[in-house]
This record gives structure tokens, C-alpha cells and sequence, in this order.
């Protein structure tokens, strides 16, 4: 009964405290309004799950997206290559770049045993998802040419599976950002597993350009959210296939 208190008390409070700061900066121009709002269900989920530094994580990767998001927007816009409403994130958006990560916090609740596993995963999928921020924003925006990743041949900036040099460099630099954040909040630990996460997000960024330039643009249903969260879960899978034979 006493462990049950406990358990629930770290849930109410993760909710009170989430909804709380969502109260406070929902003027902020990061997310929808709808967007702020599956933003506190999914810092209560993290919160209550894996902590705070997992909950910061996951707000520094919110933070860094929406600021390369903002770079040379108005030259995106005017290109008609800009994300919409003014960058900010809705709820799509929320659980598309995030479900993954979610979804094995969650899971490390009810297998605590593998929790190193499952952390693992979580970095992963967000060192995916920002540097596919990283390489889509910067990409179109300082991409001097941009080429098909199935066919190499030369294609407009925006179009779905282009890659460019200077995309390509930043999204390097996004999947680097991110494992070093994780190192230092402790979600991860060592330089080989670091290393793994930082690979694993570089590599699922590639397989993303490359389902995009195949399926998305074929099938109605294949949303860019959904491919978003295509993405992030093969880079959960590579890196806890790599931690399980390698570390």
C-alpha cells in the first residue's frame, strides 16, 4: 500500500509540475496550442518514468529543433519550403519526433532491470530526430545543391528524400549535440555507448531521406510524422542491437 502511495505520488506530481510550467509558458512560441498541451502529457510521461533528466532531454531537443527551425525562415518561407506556422510544433509533431522515446521510458517502468537498454534506445531516437532537424532545416536553407538520395540526381530543396553536403554536416552536427547532452544528463554513460547513439541517429537520418524519397510521396497515409517516427524507432532498434553485441 505504502509503495503504491509512492508510485502515485511521483505521477500526480509529474502531472501538477508539467501542467504547471505549461501554464506558465504556453505563450512561448515553440508549440500549437493543442501542441503545449500534448507537450504536458508527454513531460508527465517522462517525468514520472525516467526523471527529470530525462524530462530535460527532451526539452533541450524541443529548444534546439525550434531555433534551427528559425534559421533563414524567412528565405525558406518565401521558397515555400518553411515549416508551417511559423515553425511552431502541433501535436503530430510532438509524438511523431517523440513516441519512440516515450514508449521506452515508459517500458523501462515496467522492466527496470533493462533500464540501461532502454535508455540507450531513447537517446538514440532523439539524437535521430535532431539531426534530422538539423540536416532538413539547414539543408534547405544553405544547401547549395541538393541531390535525390536513391538516384543522386540534382532535385529542388524541400523535396522529400534530397540530401545536401551542408545538410548532411549538420545533421552530423545535431546527432552530435544530442549524445553529448545525454552523456551529461546521464541518460547514457561511456564513450562506447555514446558512440553508438551518436551513430545510430547519424544512420537513421539517412534511412529516413531514403523512406521518404521511396514510400512517402506513394502512399497518402505516410505522413512525414509517421516517417519521423519510422525514424526514430529504427534508431532505437540499430542501437540497441549494437549495445547488446558490442558494449
Amino acid at each position: 500500500m505504502a509503495n503504491f502511495s509512492s508510485i502515485s505520488g511521483i505521477w500526480i506530481n509529474a502531472f501538477l509540475i508539467n501542467f504547471l510550467l505549461i501554464f506558465v509558458g504556453h505563450r512561448l512560441p515553440f508549440l500549437t496550442k493543442k501542441g503545449w498541451i500534448h507537450a504536458g502529457i508527454l513531460g508527465t510521461l517522462l517525468l514520472g518514468s525516467i526523471g527529470w533528466n530525462g524530462w530535460i532531454s527532451v526539452c533541450v531537443y524541443l529548444l534546439l529543433g525550434t531555433l534551427v527551425t528559425k534559421i533563414g525562415y524567412k528565405n525558406k518561407a518565401s521558397r515555400g519550403i518553411a515549416e508551417a506556422r511559423g515553425g511552431q510544433r502541433g501535436p503530430e509533431n510532438v509524438w511523431g519526433s517523440a513516441a519512440t522515446g516515450c514508449s521506452l521510458a515508459l517500458l523501462s517502468c515496467l522492466w527496470p532491470n533493462f533500464l540501461n537498454l532502454f535508455m540507450v534506445g531513447f537517446a538514440s531516437s532523439f539524437s535521430a530526430k535532431l539531426s534530422d532537424t538539423f540536416s532538413s532545416e539547414i539543408g534547405k536553407r544553405f544547401g547549395k545543391r541538393t541531390f535525390l538520395i536513391t538516384t543522386l540526381k540534382s532535385v529542388s530543396p524541400g523535396t522529400e528524400g534530397a540530401i545536401s553536403i551542408e545538410g548532411s554536416i549538420a545533421g552530423l552536427l545535431g546527432s552530435f549535440i544530442m549524445t553529448i547532452f545525454m552523456l551529461n544528463l546521464s541518460i547514457i554513460s561511456g564513450l562506447s555507448v555514446a558512440f553508438i547513439v551518436f551513430f545510430s541517429g547519424y544512420l537513421a537520418t539517412f534511412l529516413e531521406s531514403y523512406i521518404g524519397a521511396v514510400v512517402q510521396n506513394k502512399i497518402d497515409w505516410m505522413t512525414n510524422e509517421l516517417v519521423n517516427s519510422i525514424q526514430t524507432s529504427i534508431a532505437a532498434i540499430i542501437s540497441i542491437f549494437l549495445y547488446l553485441n558490442f558494449v
